[in-house]
């Protein structure tokens, strides 16, 4: 029984793989410079296989023969599926990121944890500091992401105060800019490799202790949710 049970594992196994090769041979034929297409996955719904291109989620057929850009939701229980499985497939090891970079925030216990790329021109990213303020029991950190004009200047004076917190949110919450200073701030640069390396192309940009990264502003009630969120969500292999 367990040799029949492992054989039609087996041929299972093998079907799916031989349609995930036949996906790739078809895209790849139709789009050139396509690149290594390393996930192709079949979803449980409508016959769609799952697809990334790019760090972008994209669905094709069975044959490889269409791309399919766009959110698929389950209509009866108006859930979006894309949006779940991206968090899922795009999720970072909060504990590989080299927090060393940030200026930390303790708030309360300090026990959840967040990390944030931000501008400090960013319109969305002062809105974010305020819904923040009602958030506690968390740890923060804040990575200076200087994409705005003029934005590298004031993260530099904020780095070089006496206090970087402080100067941080004297600017973002009071519109106190901070006092200009000069010092060498190399974790800038690093900053924006490691920007560029997870593909974070706006502020803010978060990233839970879960795993979970949600780029854009979000109000408290959701910052709480997904804060209270614990489970460590794992991403594409």
């Amino acid at each position: 029984m367990k040799i029949l049970i492992t054989l039609l594992l087996f041929i299972l196994w093998s079907s799916a793989h031989a349609g995930e090769n036949e996906i790739r041979k078809s895209l790849q034929s139709k789009f050139p410079g396509i690149g290594k297409l390393e996930h192709i996955v079949k979803t449980p719904y409508a016959g769609l296989y799952e697809v990334i291109i790019d760090d972008q989620l994209l669905y094709t057929d069975a044959q490889g023969e269409y791309l399919f850009e766009g959110n698929v939701i389950d209509a009866k229980n108006r859930r979006d599926l894309s949006e779940e499985r991206r968090k899922v497939l795009f999720a970072i090891d909060f504990d590989k990121l080299p927090l060393e970079l940030a200026v930390k925030k303790v708030k309360g216990n300090g026990k959840r944890k967040l990390a944030i790329f931000t501008d400090p021109n960013c319109t969305f990213c002062r809105r974010l500091e305020k819904e923040l303020s009602g958030v506690t029991d968390v740890t923060l950190y804040f990575f200076m992401y200087p994409i705005f004009p003029g934005s590298d200047e004031i993260v530099r004076n904020v780095l070089c105060s006496g206090n970087p917190i402080k100067a941080w949110d004297d600017w973002m919450l009071s519109n106190i800019a901070p006092a200009k200073a000069v010092c060498d701030t190399p974790q800038t640069e690093k900053v924006k490799a490691l920007g560029q390396k997870l593909h974070v192309n706006g502020t803010p940009n978060l990233i839970f202790g879960s795993g979970i990264q949600s780029p854009g502003l979000l109000p408290m009630e959701q910052l709480e949710k997904n804060l209270n969120e614990t489970r460590k969500i794992q991403g594409r292999s």
